[in-house]
């Protein structure tokens, strides 16, 4: 449950709640964006980790309603995020494009809010979203990803240049304002003082951690499963989570800022703020680093609504982040274009639905494919025949699989068959069963040589 306790430090105060039907009738809302690069859904203080030092995401999250269950559909590249924020301007799944990217003459995000009369602002990383679909941002600037990350002050260069923007912007309009940070990513660097804020040997390492993981998932060597040896030592886990959070801690210092600027400027109480994140990642969580795996630490990330006619909760309603785009559209009171495979979750937000599927399928290029229902969740991995099968209620960090227990044939039967009603819908042809899979069996010693010091960093 979200913590109720309010904090001193705490620059963002809650936010007054009206019905939404009056919001329609009122001044038409601003919406700020806050998007995040590999968080995890488990690095915000008020979701449930005390560990971590966030207090004005930690507001965010006790004024408005928090999504438990959002996940990243997947990736057709190793560069998840790439995909991620394409499906997310575009609204559809990956499977769906024309090509590489998402193209303007789609469905977009942009279009459809200015449309609706707001003024649109972008400023984020340059290339991990269709550059046709950024530029149709009335104000689209970019941040070198290198200096954004190894400044030890991250996210501060866009929100200096978003607090520009908004003290010297006439108003005439609503604003919308998407700024795409490039944290946590690695290389994670935070000035001392972040770092203070914890100490290394008192992080705990994830309830799921494990030195190696336990089979060849098929990405066991890609680049962010070389940014730690192998096997994953407690200490080296450790010392990334505490980079890790002490990035976060400062990110959120600098959102912060944003919020009491919004404040100062009296559009606070008329912005709906979404927080969320391209999706998780896994650092230490199953012998694994990155985010190239369909398991809860790398496909679900943080989601929060708050901001007028939006109550104060959290919900278990299956959620995908493709569903951004239409549920700010109807809070806004912008026409939904049709065609999207992202629905609104407005019904949910408002109490009027539990959710708006009753499964979820995940996939990750031609390698693993996933399904979950409210409770059960089924990992396929074609390529080495492997299946795991997981009580999400009973185990939610996915620690003890049950594919083989006789008791739960029919149960993986039905969801397997969930899975290719799933694959059909959306135009996904990679098989759930090969001719000659390989041996699930892999060797670390069989890594390749180490990155060069110039790969290493964030593409």
């Amino acid at each position: 449950m979200l913590c109720r306790t309010m904090t001193a430090c705490c620059c963002v105060g809650l936010l007054m709640a009206t019905p939404l039907s009056a919001v329609a009738q009122a001044k038409q809302p601003n919406v700020v964006f806050l998007f995040a690069d590999d968080q995890r859904a488990d690095t915000i203080g008020a979701l449930g980790n005390p560990h971590i030092k966030t207090p004005n995401l930690d507001q965010l999250a006790r004024s408005g309603m928090v999504f438990r269950n959002a996940y990243c559909l997947g990736a057709n590249v190793g560069a998840v995020c790439t995909p991620s924020r394409n499906m997310l301007l575009s609204g559809r799944a990956y499977f769906r494009w024309q090509g590489a990217q998402a193209q303007p003459e789609m469905a977009n995000f942009p279009t459809a809010m200015k449309a609706a009369g707001y003024e649109t602002y972008h400023h984020g990383k340059r290339g991990n979203t269709s550059p046709a679909i950024q530029a149709l941002f009335d104000h689209n600037q970019y941040v070198a990803d290198n200096d954004d990350r190894t400044s030890g002050e991250p996210c501060q260069t866009i929100v200096d240049t978003a607090i520009k923007f908004l003290q010297g912007r006439s108003r005439e309009k609503p604003v919308f304002m998407y700024l795409a940070f490039s944290n946590p990513h690695d290389p994670r660097v935070a000035a001392q003082k972040y770092l203070d804020l914890y100490q290394r040997d008192k992080i705990p390492l994830p309830k799921n951690y494990l030195p190696l993981h336990p089979f060849n998932n098929g990405e066991q060597f890609v680049r962010d499963e070389l940014l730690a040896s192998f096997p994953r030592t407690e200490d080296e886990v450790r010392k990334h989570l505490h980079d890790y959070y002490a990035v976060i801690s400062a990110m959120d210092h600098h959102i912060g800022r944003l919020l009491a600027t919004l404040r100062e400027l009296g559009m606070y109480d008329n912005t709906i703020f979404v927080y969320s994140a391209d999706h998780g990642l896994a650092i230490g969580s199953h012998g694994l680093f990155g985010k190239q795996n369909l398991y809860e630490d790398g496909m679900k990330p943080p989601l929060i609504f708050a901001g007028p006619g939006i109550p104060k909760g959290e919900t278990q309603a299956l959620a995908y982040l493709l569903d951004i785009f239409p549920t700010v559209c109807d809070l806004a009171g912008a026409k939904i274009p049709e065609g999207l495979d992202g629905k609104s979750l407005k019904p949910v937000i408002e109490g009027k639905a539990t959710g708006v599927r009753d499964t979820l399928f995940l996939s990750y290029r031609d390698v693993q494919r996933a399904v979950r229902d409210s409770r059960w969740k089924l990992i396929r991995y074609p390529q080495v025949n492997v299946t795991q099968l997981f009580d999400l209620q009973t185990d939610p960090h996915e620690i003890t699989s049950l594919a083989d227990k006789p008791e739960h044939a029919e149960r993986i039967k039905s969801l397997t068959a969930e899975m290719e009603r799933w694959q059909k819908q959306l135009g996904d042809k990679s098989p759930l069963v090969v001719a000659n899979p390989q041996n699930p069996k892999w060797d670390p010693s069989q890594q390749p040589p180490p990155l060069p010091k110039k790969a290493k960093k964030a593409k």
